[in-house]
């Protein structure tokens, strides 16, 4: 595996488009929920993405072997992935897109205590530790925001609370990957069992609740295009791609610009409210996110400037 470089302003422009396209799919799912429910849209989705990845493993002639001890993990995955989303559809149906994101992406910081007991050379610093503490102050302050309406406050309450355990299920997702044989396999293929399973569960789900019924609005139509062919396809290929080619704890730096596009992005295409305590609230987050995620990075530097002669 050849060297990673650092990044330059090729990676830095298409990070930021990345990070708005990932900003915007809370966004599109709440604008059209009213004619196709955000989780049977998520399911749909996966099921389109899952057919194009699986075309382009077959173009290229991929293998996609899996071990016996590997099997078990890989239904793990999927069933982690479909309750992120399955959460995260639920709640935008109580909160806001932007709520929704911000809380979304708070899964480092649960993927970090994961790791810190299952793995452990993955210890945390008191750096990252502190990062935690400004972290949780952060969702406290966060969900102290809300609508002045009781009844209101109480269902966005709910929404985000929701949002934060897909968090939490995300989190989880990374520590099964890394704690199993599943981190030796393609992206790809981690990601197609991910996506296969969620299309499964996740159209049985919107079923049962009564959520399947689709009114093909051209904005409806448009906003499934673009979840399955740009977000959950083209998206994620370009994100495996970055990661071959540069640093991936100063992408992972740059992927929290998502959650700050996607507070912007709520408040301008859906006129969401954005409540002072939650940006006090979501700065906090975002700021012990950094403090996790780039203490590698940080100890790296560390150490090349310590061994440089003097």
């Amino acid at each position: 595996m050849g060297t990673r470089q650092p990044l330059d302003l090729f990676a830095i422009g298409t990070m930021t488009i990345f990070c708005m396209v990932m900003a915007s799919q809370q966004v599109m799912l709440k604008a059209v929920a009213e004619d196709l429910a955000p989780v049977f849209q998520i399911a749909l989705r996966s099921g389109i993405a899952a057919a194009l990845l699986i075309g382009l493993i077959l173009v290229q002639r991929h293998r996609m072997p899996l071990a016996p001890e590997n099997r078990i993990p890989a239904l793990l995955i999927g069933v982690l992935f479909t309750l992120e989303f399955l959460l995260v559809g639920e709640a935008l149906n109580k909160t806001s897109a932007g709520h929704a994101t911000v809380f979304l992406y708070t899964s480092p910081i649960f993927a970090a205590i994961g790791l810190h007991l299952k793995i452990p050379n993955e210890r945390m610093s008191r750096l990252q530790w502190l990062g935690i503490l400004l972290a949780f102050v952060g969702i406290v302050l966060a969900f102290l925001g809300g609508d002045s309406t009781a009844t209101l406050s109480r269902d966005v309450l709910w929404g985000d609370f929701l949002a934060l355990l897909a968090g939490a299920a995300w989190g989880l997702t990374t520590v099964v990957v890394r704690a199993t044989g599943l981190s030796a396999l393609p992206a790809r293929q981690t990601l197609l069992y991910q996506l296969v399973v969620a299309f499964v569960l996740l159209s049985l789900w919107a079923y049962m609740t009564g959520q399947a019924d689709v009114n093909p609005t051209p904005e409806a139509m448009g906003s499934l295009a673009f979840h399955g062919i740009v977000v959950s396809f083209i998206a994620f290929l370009v994100w495996f791609w970055l990661l071959t080619k540069y640093k991936a704890s100063q992408l992972g730096i740059l992927s929290f610009m998502t959650p700050v596009f996607g507070v912007l992005l709520g408040n301008w295409l859906l006129s969401e409210r954005i409540e002072a305590n939650f940006i006090i609230g979501s700065g906090l987050i975002i700021g012990g996110i950094l403090l996790v995620s780039s203490h590698g990075w940080l100890s790296k530097r560390r150490e090349r400037r310590a061994g440089k002669p003097a």
